[in-house]
């Protein structure tokens, strides 16, 4: 098996811890692959910015999808998921789909703790497109505006388990989801740390896509994720205008 995961911000040093934790979650055998965006921002806070990362996400997916068994969009708020899922002949989740997913298998309210407090509006309105903003406790972020993306765990760990505690003391999580790419690893290295159960993104996203590749449940051909249909179109990378003709055919 084989997890093409994308990194949609142009962060090398995430796309590492990326990788990084995608190798320890990975069950033995499974291949990961990690991509970067060409083009786009540092990190996402913004919905514009995730609207960027969207496009970004999905130039890469239509490049190299096939030679993956699943693809993963590896930022938090999964900017371009439901877009990738009708394009995509092979299953397609991402770090807030699969952490979310998670979380709901280990209580029944979580909390989000993020990296910063504007990227929580985003989050928000991502928790509520999936359905789950009735078991969201909360959402907190990171007052402190960051050195460096890439080593915000080592700068900022103290903080992020105190706002975790505050969210559980507080707020009634049962369990914490900590948010983003740049937080890859930390549920593993906090073990034992945090009073109820802790979950990232990365590691589930790997889990939840080995899943869908092994469930082998097929595509969808009628519904709402259907492959977009025929239509001409213009000035498009020749990659994402042969994904949109590929999925228009009967």
């Amino acid at each position: 098996m084989r997890l093409l995961l994308i990194n949609p911000n142009i962060s090398e040093s995430v796309s590492e811890l990326i990788r990084a934790e995608a190798e320890r979650s990975a069950s033995a055998g499974v291949q990961i692959e990690v991509l970067t965006a060409v083009f786009g921002v540092a990190y996402i806070e913004t919905r514009f910015e995730a609207l960027i990362g969207a496009y970004a996400a999905a130039q890469l997916a239509a490049e190299h999808h096939s030679r993956a068994d699943a693809v993963v969009v590896a930022a938090f708020g999964d900017p371009g998921l439901p877009g990738l899922r009708e394009a995509l002949p092979l299953p397609v989740t991402g770090l807030t789909e699969a952490a979310l997913a998670s979380a709901c298998l280990l209580g029944h309210r979580f909390s989000i703790v993020a990296i910063s407090q504007r990227i929580r509006a985003w989050y928000r309105e991502t928790v509520e497109a999936y359905g789950l903003i009735g078991r969201l406790a909360s959402i907190r972020g990171l007052d402190e505006r960051l050195a460096s993306i890439g080593s915000v765990q080592q700068d900022q760990g103290e903080r992020l388990v105190a706002l975790a505690e505050r969210c559980v003391d507080e707020d009634g999580a049962d369990v914490i989801v900590l948010a983003g790419a740049p937080l890859a690893g930390l549920a593993r290295n906090l073990a034992g740390r945090l009073p109820v159960p802790a979950v990232d993104g990365v590691s589930s996203a790997v889990r939840h896509a080995e899943t869908l590749v092994r469930l082998a449940a097929g595509r969808a051909h009628r519904g709402s994720f259907a492959p977009p249909p025929a239509k001409p179109h213009r000035g498009l990378p020749a990659s994402i205008a042969a994904l949109l003709d590929a999925g228009s055919r009967p």
